[in-house]
């Protein structure tokens, strides 16, 4: 089978501008059919270990009226809940008039390759539907006709007049969508408040009056996954604003989740995430010393005292040798 590049451009797959849509509007509970088609479905076999790329045994030529999917394995982790979620998958392509393989990713193991549901529109339009609640671990088969495929990938999958495809995606690490850990409880009179909108998205009011004077870290909701050490890097969703102004000067919330090391952030910010656990949500106020200074920084005044909220995603592996 044909291997694609790591850079997955054999897929079509490229980094989108992220809308931060949700595929579960007002933060419904994630349910998910375990088949969708089970007429359908019962046509094809997919066996080999989910580490491994899968074999595939299909009833040719395959006919397929309509999209369908089944979790051929379901996963116990995370949960894929918007169309901007970060995931990291594995997918194997198949002619379904054939039953031949036609393309894959490296199926190497590396965690590193980063995606998401909706940076695979171009390619596979359906994929944010299929992807709906499935969870990591988990590997999905899928049967699409050349409807469910982009523009032109038809053609660079070679396929015939009424060619439908055979698709496996291999659901290997799954990031929240945003923290997920238990509520705490905090006292800090004079500190700013934390609201949060149904996606969880944050929002800062800041109080009147002096800012504190040393870093002062609260955690909003605690998490249960791995702890932040440095060792790796940290994917989180993060919100600034300066003390005594109302809108954010940087968000991720309207692209995508950071890639960080503590070592690249400035002291402060890097003092709130270590020791802190995936699945956290954290806030901090950071006095100019532990900041940017005196200097100017873009938007940012110099001598500002910082407000970050940080929810902490998950862990980033390190490519794959």
């Amino acid at each position: 089978m044909r291997k694609i590049p790591a850079a997955l451009a054999v897929l079509g797959l490229t980094t989108l501008g992220l809308a931060g849509c949700s595929l579960l509007p007002g933060g419904a509970d994630c349910s998910r059919a375990a088949v969708s088609d089970p007429e359908l479905m019962e046509l094809i076999t997919v066996t080999g270990d989910v580490a491994d790329e899968p074999e595939v045994d299909l009833y040719t030529p395959l006919s397929v009226p309509q999209l369908a999917y089944e979790d051929v394995v379901t996963g116990e982790g995370t949960a894929i809940t918007t169309d901007d979620q970060l995931m990291v998958v594995d997918v194997a392509v198949f002619n379904g008039a054939t039953g031949d393989p036609i393309v894959s990713t490296p199926y190497d193991g590396d965690l590193s390759r980063v995606s998401s549901p909706a940076q695979w529109a171009t390619t596979f339009p359906t994929f944010e539907d299929v992807l709906d609640c499935a969870t990591e671990g988990s590997r999905i088969a899928v049967a699409m006709s050349q409807d469910d495929l982009g523009d032109g990938v038809a053609a660079s999958f070679q396929l015939e007049e009424d060619d439908s495809i055979v698709t496996v995606v291999d659901v290997r690490k799954v990031y929240l969508a945003a923290a997920d850990g238990q509520n705490q409880f905090n006292s800090g009179f004079g500190l700013p408040s934390v609201v949060r909108a149904p996606d969880g998205r944050p929002g800062l009011i800041i109080p009147d009056g002096a800012p504190p004077a040393d870093v002062v870290v609260q955690t909003l909701k605690k998490g249960s996954g791995d702890e932040v050490t440095g060792e790796q890097p940290v994917r989180v969703h993060y919100t600034g604003v300066v003390w005594g102004e109302d809108e954010p000067f940087d968000t991720t919330w309207d692209s995508e989740p950071a890639s960080l090391t503590l070592d690249a952030v400035v002291p402060g910010f890097a003092e709130a995430l270590a020791g802190q656990t995936v699945g956290s949500q954290v806030m901090v106020v950071i006095p100019p010393e532990q900041g940017y200074g005196d200097e100017d920084q873009g938007a940012i005044p110099g001598g500002s005292t910082l407000v970050f909220v940080i929810d902490i995603l998950g862990l980033d592996a390190p490519p794959a040798e």
